[in-house]
């Protein structure tokens, strides 16, 4: 497929998403403006990256940083400065990677790593914006703070110096409704405000569920096969 091409199709699937998105927020009482839409190019080339900030797309996320690290490189080095969201599972030891160069970070599940992700920021002179992980179910082994312990959590990752407190994250459980769940992390949502009012984004739905996302509340939607069409197996 040539650049051209490539760049059509994207075009076209962002047309669509975004229309989509539109269509749910209409349909939920909501302005199309009040939802922010992560597209999620893992698995895909920097290339493709490159092309959606060209048409627009700002705000990209990742969720692996061994992928995403280079990614944010080459096109930084190419001068292209999209807005990035980690948005996968973090072990303490990258929390250095990821701090040089995203600016929001989706999945903050436990005071130690907010701590690390701050001391990271602030060795680099930057602020990121943290959004917590809750684990719905309650089953942290797919990441996420349970529920019973999300205003403890917010009140250290308020306390780190250099990150702000904007929200809550979360993926609904398999098996789960998607309304249910969504439901849940609103509530979740106003236990964090009850430590800082002004954290009020919510980053829930992907592909399958976005619509009950947005029904339900959410300020950000992390779709990336919308977007970029069909993922190749991960190597």
């Amino acid at each position: 497929m040539t650049t051209q091409s490539r760049r059509d199709r994207l075009r076209d699937n962002l047309d669509r998403t975004r229309e989509t998105i539109a269509a749910a927020c209409a349909d939920a009482g909501r302005t199309p403006g009040s939802v922010r839409l992560i597209a999620v190019t893992k698995t895909f080339p920097a290339a493709d990256a490159a092309l959606l900030v060209g048409l627009g797309q700002t705000d990209l996320g990742e969720n692996r940083d061994q992928e995403a690290a280079p990614k944010a490189a080459e096109l930084a080095a190419a001068g292209l400065e999209p807005v990035w969201h980690f948005v996968g599972q973090l072990q303490r030891n990258k929390a250095k990677s990821v701090a040089a160069y995203a600016r929001w970070v989706h999945s903050v599940d436990r005071a130690p790593l907010a701590n690390a992700l701050s001391n990271a920021a602030a060795a680099h002179g930057r602020n990121l914006n943290a959004l917590i992980q809750v684990s719905l179910d309650g089953d942290t082994s797919r990441g996420g703070a349970p529920v019973p312990g999300l205003e403890a959590l917010a009140e250290a990752v308020s306390a780190a110096p250099a990150l702000t407190l904007k929200g809550v994250m979360a993926v609904a459980p398999l098996g789960w409704d998607p309304a249910e769940a969504f439901a849940l992390l609103a509530e979740c949502s106003k236990t964090i405000q009850r430590v800082d009012p002004a954290a009020t984004e919510v980053s829930a739905g992907m592909s399958g569920d976005y619509r009950e996302a947005i029904r339900a509340g959410a300020t950000m939607v992390r779709l990336g096969r919308n977007v970029l069409g069909e993922r190749e197996p991960m190597a």
